[in-house]
């Protein structure tokens, strides 16, 4: 199996301006999320990026980088303008990782990468892990997923799925059995659809949810989840994240 990893960077952040280029522990977040995931057995890993200053920081710091177009309107649609640039296609295998991921474990990204290798009739694979708090099954802020049989994803929601009809009758104390599942944000793409996705039209149901997977989906392609024993490391989103993120490195 040979995959590349592709790492989506944009400076404008509305909640943390600048992001890809905060400092952790000495480097900028970009340089620690292309290093860690150079970890992985991926053949290599390319950041593309926005904005020239993030190009320049990932080579002064040896990390492969090209420059995409600023006015994409998702990451996917500057990954496949990557896969353009860097000639990937077909079923050549690609990861995203996303640039806020610096604590992101490198044997998730090999795990992905793997279960699509082995489900040709997916298009994609995700991550997810079984939810253990309460307050996240109901949190908006937490996508859930739920599968098939085959571990291929049914449908993704912010809201509690699957429902737990018999506990809500008496108020949400506990979890339901098999557990909910959070998902995890880092996905492997044939490359070939990844260049064909910014082409099929966003589906009603991505709209509602705010959730660009859902598209896939809605025009009937399938969506293999890997689902680990473990949570990852936490992301960068607001300046209290980076903090945290901050302290795990100190």
């Amino acid at each position: 199996m040979s995959y590349t990893v592709l790492v989506p960077a944009r400076l404008a952040s509305t909640r943390l301006p600048g992001k890809p280029l905060a400092d952790i522990g000495g480097l900028p977040m970009i340089v620690r999320v292309a290093r860690n995931a150079a970890r992985s057995q991926a053949r290599r890993v390319v950041v593309a990026a926005d904005h020239p200053d993030i190009v320049r920081v990932c080579q002064d710091h040896g990390v492969s980088a090209l420059l995409t177009r600023a006015d994409h309107a998702t990451g996917s649609d500057r990954l496949a303008e990557a896969c353009e640039l860097l000639g990937l296609q077909g079923s050549e295998l690609v990861v995203n990782v996303q640039g806020d991921e610096p604590l992101l474990e490198p044997e998730l990204i090999d795990a992905c990468a793997r279960l699509l290798d082995r489900h040709p009739e997916c298009v994609m694979s995700t991550a997810a892990h079984a939810i253990d708090d309460p307050a996240e099954l109901d949190s908006p802020h937490v996508v859930k997923v739920v599968l098939d049989a085959q571990n291929r994803a049914l449908y993704f929601s912010r809201a509690p799925i699957p429902w737990w009809r018999d506990a809500r009758a008496a108020g949400l104390s506990a979890l339901p059995t098999p557990a909910a599942l959070r998902h995890v944000g880092i996905y492997a793409y044939q490359a070939g659809f990844l260049r064909r996705f910014p082409t099929l039209p966003p589906s009603p149901l991505e709209h509602v949810e705010a959730l660009e997977q859902l598209r896939v989906l809605w025009h009937g392609e399938r969506i293999v989840v890997h689902v680990s024993a473990t949570r990852p490391g936490p992301g960068v989103d607001t300046p209290q994240d980076l903090e945290r993120v901050r302290a795990l490195f100190a």
